[in-house]
């Protein structure tokens, strides 16, 4: 099928290469000229493994292509998803603008039956708004042609983003007519995955429900090692003996410095706000909510009840990205980290395998290491933040002897402290009872 993508950003790109993976002929769009042509040299604006070396195939094959012209890419396709960004506002509302704004050119320049596929992440009741603009505009070009709105929510985890889109575990479709679910199993046709097919209203909150739940069990799990870390108790093992239940499962069990990234910080806030919005408090999200906001600082408590004063020490940041596998710098803890560090007078190196240069433009007091030798070089104390395998890999024992200090605060529980402990470090977790 012909299939038109709006929107080239991280949900974008991912859907535009599974989708030509799966045979359709796919035409990305956005308004950013830049962007568009490093997309057209397979230049990916993301960092996410798979995507450069699928957007050369693709583009090889002819089932890929972009341009910067929304009416032209409606011309020949029926198919249009919606992938543009949903900012939080002030308040914790999404901005809708960009989806709104996509809506109004498809209802300007659309001229045969159209299906609109709403895969950005927008509040309920989004799909019906769009339907009113795409009317209200097709109202003043005197037409009527038939369309849809539909939702389909995304379920991509950053690192693993291409795997997910090429393979998701559920595919959701909001839909209030029987007529595009035929296209739709068209779309998806070669997708192994289990289907959900109810109305828009429901698919629009499974995704924030999804990912407020998912938020939920993180602080769980932080606030619980909070309390082991006062009674001598190992979240790490009580962790695993939850999980062996298949009520509670494992993931997002691991106690750290908390979430951040483009997805739950801004989806709990929007389900939040509209849950003040319907009058209707929901207590267990929002204390979900406080306890990330708080997580950092707590974790700086537990960094000076081993250090004390941090004024003059150096301390060494080993990942600044919210998670491993991705550049993405948003709501990073380890960006709070520093900034509370710096604000108390200590000097904070840090090395990333994608973000510490970028991150000094939203930490400027951050100095960025080329290697993790040189952050940790005369350093006082060094912190895991971000859990990449080639940190957790890393030669302990080497690096030991670069450093002043011997203190290793583990902000993630991703290390064995048995190793470092033998390197000749003094081990602090999260919640491990010290």
């Amino acid at each position: 099928m012909n299939i038109a993508i709006v929107g080239m950003g991280y949900v974008g790109v991912c859907t535009a290469v599974a989708l030509a993976a799966h045979g359709h002929q796919v035409v990305g769009v956005d308004i950013d000229v830049e962007k568009i042509r490093q997309l057209q040299a397979s230049l990916p604006p993301i960092y996410e493994q798979g995507v450069a070396a699928r957007l050369q195939k693709y583009r090889q094959t002819g089932h890929l292509r972009f341009t910067t012209t929304l009416a032209d890419a409606l011309a020949d396709c029926p198919v249009v998803f919606v992938t543009v960004g949903t900012p939080a506002a002030a308040d914790g509302s999404c901005d809708l603008s960009f989806v709104f704004s996509v809506a109004e050119t498809i209802g300007r320049h659309m001229h045969r039956y159209t299906i609109v596929v709403i895969k950005s992440t927008v509040p309920v009741g989004t799909c019906e708004q769009v339907r009113e603009k795409i009317a209200g505009e097709l109202g003043r070009r005197r037409l009527q042609i038939p369309f849809d709105v539909v939702s389909n929510p995304e379920f991509l985890r950053e690192g693993q983003a291409v795997t997910d889109a090429l393979a998701p575990e559920r595919i959701v479709l909001g839909i209030d007519s029987q007529r595009v679910l035929a296209v739709l199993r068209m779309v998806y046709r070669g997708f192994a995955s289990q289907w959900v097919v109810t109305t828009p209203r429901n698919a629009e909150m499974i995704k924030y429900a999804s990912n407020a739940f998912l938020a939920s069990k993180v602080s769980f799990i932080n606030q619980l090692a909070r309390v082991c870390d006062q009674m001598r108790v190992d979240v790490v093992t009580v962790a695993h003996g939850m999980g062996l239940d298949p009520r509670i499962g494992g993931d997002f069990l691991r106690a750290g410095i908390g979430y951040g990234g483009s997805c739950f910080p801004k989806d709990v806030r929007a389900l939040l706000h509209q849950a003040h919005r319907c009058g209707v408090p929901l207590s267990i999200v929002a204390e979900a909510a406080a306890v990330n906001e708080t997580q950092v600082s707590w974790f700086l408590d537990v960094m000076r009840r081993y250090l004390g004063d941090l004024q003059n020490l150096r301390v060494a940041l080993l990942g600044v990205t919210f998670k491993p596998h991705t550049d993405d710098l948003r709501e990073a803890p380890a960006l709070r980290l520093a900034a509370a560090l710096t604000a108390e007078g200590a000097e904070v190196s840090a090395y990333d395998p994608t973000g510490a240069a970028r991150a000094v433009s939203v930490c400027p007091e951050l100095i960025p290491a080329a290697t993790v030798a040189a952050a940790v070089k005369d350093a006082d104390a060094l912190v895991l933040v971000t859990e990449w395998p080639q940190l957790i890999d890393t030669d302990w024992p080497e690096l030991r002897p670069l450093m002043r200090g011997d203190w290793l605060f583990d902000a993630r529980n991703a290390l064995d402290p048995a190793r470092v402990v033998q390197a000749g470090f003094r081990y602090v977790g999260v919640g491990r009872g010290g």
